[in-house]
């Protein structure tokens, strides 16, 4: 799948930079094109892959190169405003080439929370192909700003993109962590699990074609009818050269060649790994129960990977999901795992999304009751002063 990637504000700069980084390593070709915005000037110098003619300074009219300040009305403001300046990046893109947009933006900050639900707008306004968001809930202990950021920013964005795939920091930070190695150690999981599906069809000179293949209209299909979505993922590893080491991780037998492998323990570890990744961690904590649809892609070294297994789980995802469009294939790469990336669209049991809505309208109390408590005090502090003093004018 071609994508047009476009990160808004610090994180989704950072996690596009990312993805760029991940496509030149594993040779996917996702990227057709990449684009930062930001308010920020100190932001976009910090990017390493994305080039510079691509990096957009928004809103120096009104913040000079400084940032909205996790202000995420003011964000959306200079968003609308400077549109066009984001349109005339946008305008070098090959479009005919690109599948979909994807719109990569934190949504706890102001920048990126704001100005993304603004720009899917209007791309969905002038161009034909979809336009998905990706965004990113910042964790609990960030501070109630961000919460009542996000929960603002959500509501808008799902309404504006075709399909809204969401990755929540809360469920993979680590205690002890310092908050640089934890951010980047989360975006490296992020273009994991999204880079393997969308890459997912993609043949290069000399790679080996999918038996069932996924290409970008699989995966369109199963992100249609908008939305939130959630991906899981599982691996194990193996040896891309046959012998002992290979068989007993993966088949439970050891020694041989390819011609040994165990048809029904391939078959089962691939079902294993399958219900791992959808009842593991998800991008976005959920119930899988009710989802409308999904998509399942199993990728690794081709003689790891079978049709029986891949049916299997896709019918066990048939059963848990209570869906009836449940797609699957294979994605056959040289790497040393084999791995099972599951797209879960339209899924509507998310307690986290509910927490964090309750968490958000609690924090706006808070705030209005502070903003009323201070006036007062202000008010009463002036006409103490104003009894005994004449003001200037």
């Amino acid at each position: 799948m071609k994508l047009a990637m476009i990160g808004f504000g610090q994180a989704g700069g950072k996690i596009v930079d990312r993805f760029l980084d991940y496509d030149d390593r594993t040779n996917s070709g996702i990227v057709r094109a990449a684009i930062a915005v930001n308010s920020a000037k100190a932001d976009l110098i910090g990017l390493d892959n994305i080039p510079e003619e691509n990096r957009v300074l928004i809103g120096q009219a009104r913040v000079k190169g400084h940032g909205v300040g996790a202000d995420n009305e003011l964000g959306a403001e200079i968003a609308e405003e400077d549109i066009d300046e984001v349109q005339n990046a946008i305008d070098q893109i090959p479009t005919h080439e690109v599948d979909a947009f994807l719109i990569v933006a934190g949504m706890g900050g102001g920048t990126g929370s704001g100005g993304s639900p603004v720009l899917a707008k209007h791309l969905k306004r002038i161009y034909t192909i979809p336009v998905y968001g990706l965004g990113v809930l910042p964790g609990t202990d960030e501070g109630g700003i961000y919460t009542l950021n996000a929960a603002r920013s959500f509501q808008t964005f799902v309404r504006e993109v075709d399909n809204l795939l969401v990755f929540d920091n809360d469920s993979w930070r680590q205690t002890g962590e310092s908050v640089e190695g934890g951010y980047d150690q989360i975006n490296e999981e992020i273009v994991r699990r999204f880079g393997i599906l969308f890459g997912a069809g993609e043949v290069g000179d000399g790679q080996e074609v999918a038996e069932s293949v996924v290409d970008s209209s699989e995966i369109i299909n199963t992100l249609s009818g908008g939305g939130v979505s959630t991906v899981g993922y599982a691996s194990e590893e193996v040896e891309l050269e046959s012998g002992g080491g290979l068989l007993s991780r993966f088949t439970g037998e050891g020694g041989g060649s390819d011609d040994d492998l165990d048809a029904a323990n391939t078959t089962n570890r691939i079902t294993s790994l399958v219900r791992k990744a959808a009842l593991g961690r998800l991008t976005l904590p959920c119930e899988i129960e009710g989802t409308e649809r999904a998509l399942l892609v199993l990728s690794g070294p081709s003689e790891y990977l079978n049709r029986k297994g891949i049916e299997r789980g896709r019918k066990w995802l048939e059963e848990e999901t209570g869906s009836m469009e449940v797609r699957g294939g294979d994605f056959p790469r040289q790497e040393p795992e084999v791995a099972a990336a599951i797209l879960l669209s339209g899924v509507t049991n998310v307690p986290r999304i509910k927490r964090l809505q309750q968490v958000a309208i609690e924090a706006q109390d808070n705030i209005d009751d502070i903003q009323r408590e201070s006036e007062e005090n202000l008010e009463e502090l002036v006409e103490d002063d104003e009894d005994e003093l004449e003001p200037l004018f």
